[in-house]
């Protein structure tokens, strides 16, 4: 599978790679496939270590930090000597080792030509718990998330239909019918299936047939991360909150009031005691924080309530899975209220594969726009809807009072522009990051 991700990993080879480069991102995204794949298309010479599996490579960075002495080592448990010219050294599942991240800067510093990536799950988490002298300044750090909409279809070979789409978004023209009914069949299949890449390859392997799918990768990879969480977690409390804050996001997602409120977690519980949880599931990249702004201006972020959130999860078809919500409910777009709760998780999803911030606005008379977003026509704020369904109250609310130079609807309607409003399709949510 092509992955956009691979843009990034060949502006670091053009930038000279001389810090290292450093890629984070939860379990089963296709991290360790799309770097494999990279390294063996673009480099004379490659070499893999994963320092959870074999742990006499874990071993070496604990015995000596100097890149040399490392060097030596690693060539030594190989058996041969290393062109460090024409080679990339390519370290997975480094999170089990703080002394590989520190080994780092050494690496960078050198007057050797090193090239060296890594990767790891829950390195996000890791690096806020860092106890030794994180290496700042001397690695390149990208984030990777699960497969957006575009890269499904791109997985699926819609190329022509993606090019249409963009085409059909720059120009604000509405697609042929027999095309948009196309994209928004495959949007409600992306909402069953998800950004995972062996969730997506099933699904191609099993001709396209959603109802096929097997919905069970969905299930192992949440028990996956279950299973993290008792691993990389501090104490047995830790991982307990944990996993209830993930749990309980779906249950957060169904009331009208999406705002994340501790008390639906137990009676008791508090920021106090759950702010810690929060954090690392935020760091992990398991969870996405869309924050309240009290004011639509710029800069955004410092107009922002830490204290009144809503959170999605990574990817939509892990809440699909996590809901036990059936593939005929979507696909045969029966209408029902957790519909809306998946409509913007797949947004926040969207948004956040794309570096556009996620923040809400909520007025004093429970007026409500589901994202603003800051582009090059200002801060916009953009109403999704699961349906057709153009009416809305609290859109109208914000329009007369902050005036925003155009507001944007997404939702399944085709492409348009009236009454200053921008109707963008929700399979075309990925186009709205060029804007940016």
């Amino acid at each position: 599978m092509i992955r956009l991700f691979e843009k990034k990993l060949t502006n670091w080879k053009k930038s000279g790679m001389k810090k290292p480069l450093m890629v984070l991102g939860v379990r089963q995204i296709g991290k360790t496939y799309t770097i494999n794949k990279f390294c063996k298309e673009n480099f004379e010479n490659y070499l893999y270590f994963n320092l959870e599996k074999d742990i006499s490579i874990k071993e070496i960075f604990e015995l000596s930090l100097d890149d040399k002495e490392i060097v030596k080592n690693l060539e030594l448990k190989i058996g041969h000597t290393i062109d460090i010219e024409n080679t990339i050294l390519f370290f997975d599942e480094v999170q089990v080792s703080e002394s590989f991240i520190t080994s780092l800067k050494y690496f960078c510093e050198s007057e050797k030509a090193y090239k060296i990536v890594c990767a790891g799950s829950l390195l996000g988490v890791k690096i806020n718990r860092f106890e030794s002298s994180f290496p700042v300044g001397k690695i390149k750090m990208e984030y990777m998330y699960p497969m957006s909409f575009e890269e499904f279809l791109m997985a699926l070979g819609k190329d022509l239909l993606i090019d249409r789409i963009k085409e059909s978004y720059l120009e604000m023209k509405s697609m042929p019918s027999f095309a948009h009914n196309e994209a928004i069949e495959l949007y409600r299949q992306y909402l069953c299936v998800g950004g995972m890449p062996e969730a997506v390859q099933n699904f191609i392997d099993n001709n396209q047939n959603v109802l096929d799918f097997d919905s069970k990768i969905l299930s192992n990879i949440i028990s996956m991360y279950l299973a993290d969480m008792n691993k990389y977690t501090l104490s047995n409390i830790e991982s307990v909150k944990i996993e209830k804050i993930y749990k309980n996001v779906p249950l957060q997602l169904a009331k009208e009031n999406k705002k994340f409120k501790y008390n639906i977690l137990e009676e008791s519980a508090s920021k106090r005691k759950y702010q810690s949880a929060i954090d690392w599931l935020v760091a992990g990249n398991m969870i996405l924080p869309c924050h309240v702004i009290t004011r639509p201006e710029i800069p955004l972020k410092v107009f922002m309530d830490e204290n009144a959130f809503k959170l999605y999860l990574s990817d939509v078809g892990l809440l699909v899975n996590l809901s036990e919500l059936k593939v005929q409910d979507i696909m045969q777009d029966t209408s029902f209220l957790y519909k809306g709760a998946i409509t913007e998780n797949y947004i926040a999803q969207e948004f956040y594969a794309k570096d556009i911030s996620l923040y809400y606005w909520k007025s004093d008379r429970n007026a409500e726009i589901d994202f603003v977003i800051y582009n090059k026509d200002g801060i916009i704020p953009v109403e999704v809807k699961a349906s057709e369904n153009n009416s809305s109250k609290s859109l109208n609310f914000y329009k007369e009072k902050f005036k925003p130079s155009y507001s944007i609807r997404i939702s399944t309607k085709n492409f348009g522009f009236e009454n200053n409003i921008k109707s963008v399709p929700l399979y075309a949510v990925f186009c709205l990051a060029n804007d940016i």
